[in-house]
């Protein structure tokens, strides 16, 4: 295997090399004609668009393409091209869980990892991200909590070269967040809050296939609020910011072909008000809110909140469950049993029901921030015995002009 693996005495030395890297952060660059406030926003009401009450109700922009049925207990992880990386159930007790990918084209479910490739015991593939090119994945072991990412080449349904080993960590370090676009890796490395290190940093790490080494690209003093997202080449984080002043999170989209050095936008949050999931879809950053807290204004409260630009923003106050995807001007976000599609240029918003009988399971989208299409999964019960049956993949085209 070739390894590219750093050891807990290279991850501590290299958490030191971060800091000198990423700790100016907010000096990164940007375009000229974009202002990146460093102020957070406080927003009342009437400031911003409430989209079931003032969009307009439409017909669907969305068109089924295809539909497929995969086995019993597959899950579908958020990725941006046509192979959807799928953690399927192991067909013994040894491998619980094994890692597959479903070709959007073909139908098809392939067998990529049948079993860890980690020289330890009780490990387990914990999650697993994928792009057309590369697919990477995280095994964890079941009692110690140690994990390892690896990443490798991919194509036609298979692995395409050795795994390369990229991270590590003990019980001290949280599985890593991570996302994969092209032939590059973004993963987090943040400090579990049960263990020892829960004073540390946070960092965001990016990795090109074919590189020796990863680049430390972005500091949190603390943890980050949620795993990052990657929509047409723009990472979008939710670090700590401004530490000196309480607890910050701002969510701050950057370009990913100048290793995220360039910021194109940001969303300071009020105080200890914490993101669930953030992404950016078309020229907006989309950011959900699961909880309603005390103080903040309008951004403190739960819901889907849609930056448009001067416009300011948009909201949709229902309860987020996972986050939002879309395409240029339509943004899907879920709700329960639902999808709300909402396109912010037209003001107008329609209803994707979720497939009949998987409410009780639920229905999940398999993409994050830009995408070329929609993508959802549910587990469907069968319709005489009422127990799980399948699961539902559906695939759907944009309609918008």
């Amino acid at each position: 295997m070739d390894s590219a693996i750093l050891t807990r005495r290279g991850f501590i030395k290299t958490t030191g090399a971060a800091a000198a890297i990423v700790s100016l952060l907010p000096g990164c660059s940007q375009p000229a004609e974009v202002e990146i406030e460093d102020e957070a926003v406080i927003i009342e009401e009437d400031d911003a668009v409430d989209v079931t009450d003032s969009y307009e109700e439409t017909d669907l922009a969305l068109e089924l393409v295809d539909a497929y049925e995969l086995p019993l207990g597959s899950v579908l992880h958020a990725a941006e091209g046509n192979w959807i990386p799928v953690t399927s159930v192991g067909k013994a007790a040894a491998p619980m869980v094994f890692a597959s990918a479903l070709s959007l084209s073909s139908g098809n479910l392939y067998e990529v990892i049948p079993s860890p490739i980690t020289a330890s015991p009780n490990m387990v593939i914990y999650d697993i991200r994928c792009s057309d090119e590369l697919f990477a994945w995280v095994e964890a072991s079941t009692v110690t909590r140690e994990w390892v990412l690896y990443a490798a080449a991919f194509a036609d349904g298979e692995l395409a070269s050795d795994a390369s080993a990229l991270w590590q960590g003990d019980a001290n370090w949280d599985p890593p967040g991570f996302a994969v676009s092209g032939k590059t890796v973004i993963w987090q490395v943040r400090p579990s809050t049960s263990g020892d290190k829960t004073a540390e940093s946070s960092y965001c790490y990016l990795w090109k296939y074919g590189s020796t080494s990863a680049v430390a690209v972005v500091e949190s003093p603390g943890r980050f609020a949620c795993p990052p997202s990657v929509s047409n080449g723009i990472v979008t984080l939710a670090p700590r910011v401004r530490p000196e002043d309480g607890v910050y999170y701002g969510v701050t989209s950057y370009l990913l072909e100048n290793d995220l050095k360039t910021m194109v936008d940001r969303i300071v949050f009020p105080a200890s008000v914490r993101p669930f999931q953030c992404c950016r879809v078309g020229e907006r950053i989309v950011t959900s809110i699961e909880a309603s807290y005390d103080s903040g204004g309008l951004l403190g409260k739960m819901g889907t909140y849609i930056k448009d630009g001067s416009n300011g923003f948009v909201r949709l106050s229902r309860e987020p469950v996972c986050g939002s995807c879309g395409h240029g001007d339509l943004v899907i976000t879920k709700s329960r049993a639902s999808y709300f599609t909402m396109d912010v240029a037209q003001k107008s918003y329609a209803i994707l029901s979720a497939t009949d009988r998987c409410v009780d399971y639920g229905e999940y989208p398999a993409r994050s921030g830009e995408c070329s299409s929609f993508v959802t999964y549910a587990t469907v019960k069968d319709s005489n015995e009422g127990y799980p049956s399948y699961v539902s993949v559906r695939n759907y085209s944009f309609q918008q002009e």
